[in-house]
């Protein structure tokens, strides 16, 4: 299955990893790194732990809540919503592979990662974030087709199709973050070995490389770049088709419901791009910027989009309200 794909690609990464630790001499002395974390007076160490700590239960719980919505309310079984809860679930673990690691720094002062430890950090971040960058287009597609084409929805988007789809998107992050890891972990690391980021990332991994990091920037800014335009520009295209579908449909509410609903996506699509775009597409960049808008994408944007999704997203509120027992909600 895909997930014992996943692991068997992660251990043949840090089999390698670990053969050119032992084989390379001097050349990769580095056995661990120390993320040095974002830099604040010592005094605010707490609160910040607190606030940090704040915003992870809320995002857990708030896409775990929208999870189990879906699951449980048969009124969601369709496309979109399975969509929706697999977004969730790439919301809850994308958190959870930075955060943790970040609140012991604040407070325990445990900023030591290890080398394999910061290997499967990178690979998971990116396999995570690029299946989420599929899935934002997957999404839009599925828009497109159920405004643009809804007399052939049913039949193109069956249950099969859906499947196949949401499991092509994992295969396609798992591939990605599998190139972008080993690309990395090749250059050999012979110290420093303070990363100056709160997680092992590929613009702080690469500052850290004891060899000549040109290529590995310009493949970086290729790579990330084409897919991020490409899922991009189909996303606006889809979009482009939809707009002029809504604007004929002749009910009032219909037109409000179908742009609701678009409104939502595109909302979480731009809250997505726009600080990735800023991190990954300026080779070599330092700025300390960097580093709150790395916190954005990492921490805040898991816990809007359960927000955007609740509060734009009619049906969804409605569920919500049944689900406590508020049955005679309807979406108005």
């Amino acid at each position: 299955n895909l997930k014992g794909l996943e692991l068997s690609f992660l251990l043949l990464l840090l089999a390698d990893v670990n053969s050119k630790e032992m084989h390379s001499g001097n050349q990769t002395s580095v056995s661990h790194f120390i993320l040095v974390g974002l830099h604040h007076p010592p005094q605010l160490g707490v609160p910040l732990f607190l606030a940090f700590l704040v915003i992870y239960a809320l995002t857990v719980c708030g896409n775990g809540l929208i999870i189990f919505t879906i699951l449980v309310d048969t009124r969601l079984h369709h496309p979109m919503y399975w969509f929706l809860c697999h977004l969730s679930f790439l919301d809850v673990t994308v958190s959870s592979a930075i955060v943790p690691k970040m609140l012991a720094g604040f407070v325990l002062d445990s900023r030591v990662i290890s080398f394999g430890g910061c290997v499967i950090q990178l690979f998971s971040f990116h396999f995570l974030g690029c299946t989420e960058c599929f899935l934002y287009t997957l999404m839009a597609y599925d828009r497109f087709l159920a405004i643009c084409k809804p007399l052939h929805y049913a039949t193109i988007m069956t249950r099969n199709i859906c499947n196949y789809l949401a499991l092509g998107t994992w295969l396609g992050g798992t591939l990605h973050s599998l190139f972008q890891t080993s690309f990395i972990f090749r250059l050999p690391f012979c110290g420093p070995n303070q990363v100056d980021y709160f997680f092992c990332d590929i613009p702080a991994m690469l500052r850290l490389a004891c060899a000549d990091i040109t290529i590995n920037e310009l493949v970086t800014f290729v790579d990330i770049g084409f897919l991020a335009l490409t899922c991009f520009m189909l996303i606006l295209t889809s979009y482009g088709y939809i707009v002029v579908a809504i604007l004929r449909i002749q009910s009032t509410d219909g037109r409000c419901n179908a742009f609701s609903t678009c409104a939502a996506h595109l909302t979480v699509v731009i809250v997505y791009y726009v600080p990735c775009t800023f991190i990954y597409l300026r080779p070599g960049s330092q700025e300390p910027l960097d580093g709150v808008v790395a916190v954005f994408y990492t921490v805040i944007t898991p816990l809007l989009n359960p927000i955007v999704y609740t509060l734009r997203n009619k049906e969804m509120k409605a569920a919500l309200w049944r689900l406590g027992g508020r049955k005679d909600v309807l979406p108005h």
